[in-house]
């Protein structure tokens, strides 16, 4: 695995145009278990602002985990049960959730130390000093 990733890094200085990388959590549930997006028919809709996103137009706002769309970026037209306070909650990051996804990437890392290339090390370390 951490030869891959070094084929990608290679990769990466090899090619004019890097791809983007864009998370999307498309099941994300409410306390009371409802998903919180409206569903498959409408990804399209943070689709477009992700193509938006890359071609210069779509803003977003930096976050401690990357670039996150606000709102009134999003195509909401029709979903008027979607407010500005449930996106909110939908783009929501749980801090401690995410503090344990990083010490579960670190025993990976761990256990991929001899071959996982020392830039996904240090990147690693430096989204933890945001936390």
């Amino acid at each position: 695995m951490g030869d891959y990733f070094k084929h990608w890094l290679l990769m990466r200085r090899l090619i004019n145009e890097v791809p983007r990388v864009f998370h999307v959590n498309w099941f994300r549930k409410s306390a009371d278990g409802k998903f919180l997006w409206p569903g498959f028919g409408e990804n399209m809709r943070v689709l477009e602002w992700i193509v938006n996103r890359c071609r210069g137009r779509g803003k977003g706002h930096e976050t401690q985990i990357g670039w996150m769309p606000r709102y009134d970026e999003i195509n909401m037209n029709g979903l008027d049960h979607m407010t500005p306070e449930k996106f909110d909650d939908l783009m929501r990051v749980d801090l401690k959730e995410f503090r344990q996804d990083l010490l579960n990437a670190g025993e990976l890392y761990l256990d991929l130390y001899d071959s996982m290339p020392k830039e996904l090390i240090y990147q690693r370390e430096l989204l933890a000093g945001r936390f």
